[in-house]
């Protein structure tokens, strides 16, 4: 069985410990800058960092799946990981410091279905992703600059 992999990255002119906790704060902010295409998100375990449980809905090209996802931080302040726990599908997020502000790349990878569904899926799921995780880092990068300026982090 192959993988598919849907990246996207963004330079966030925000200090990267403010853009990791809009991120990390699953809770407080997370929820605060996903796309239309997230629907129904809520936190079900913890709220921070590892051990949080988040579920929510993806509309996709007419579609709706639901998703469960356990979140660990493989690098704290640096590397989050989501895994859904309803298929194959993980999202790492990646914030890497330079200079005063950051890059964060969202990278997801999943085992693709057989057959026709699964060609349909490898041509067009990546591109459609891609665009999703875009419009998300320009609204993350617009929420991060919001807390910056409010002071909401120290």
């Amino acid at each position: 069985m192959s993988s598919i992999v849907a990246e996207a990255q963004r330079r966030i002119p925000v200090a990267s410990e403010v853009v990791y906790l809009c991120i990390a704060d699953y809770k407080n902010h997370h929820g605060q800058f996903l796309p239309k295409e997230f629907i129904d998100y809520r936190v079900e375990e913890g709220g921070f960092g590892t051990g949080t449980v988040i579920s929510f809905k993806g509309r996709f090209a007419g579609n709706v799946r639901h998703f469960r996802n356990k979140c660990e931080e493989t690098v704290p302040g640096r590397v989050l990981v989501e895994r859904d726990q309803l298929s194959s599908l993980v999202t790492t997020t990646t914030i890497t410091p330079e200079g005063e502000g950051c890059t964060v790349q969202f990278r997801t990878v999943w085992d693709a279905q057989g057959g026709i569904t699964g060609l349909m899926e490898r041509l067009f799921a990546p591109a459609m992703l891609r665009r999703i995780f875009s419009r998300e880092l320009e609204l993350l990068e617009d929420y991060a600059k919001r807390q910056a300026k409010q002071g909401a982090f120290p």
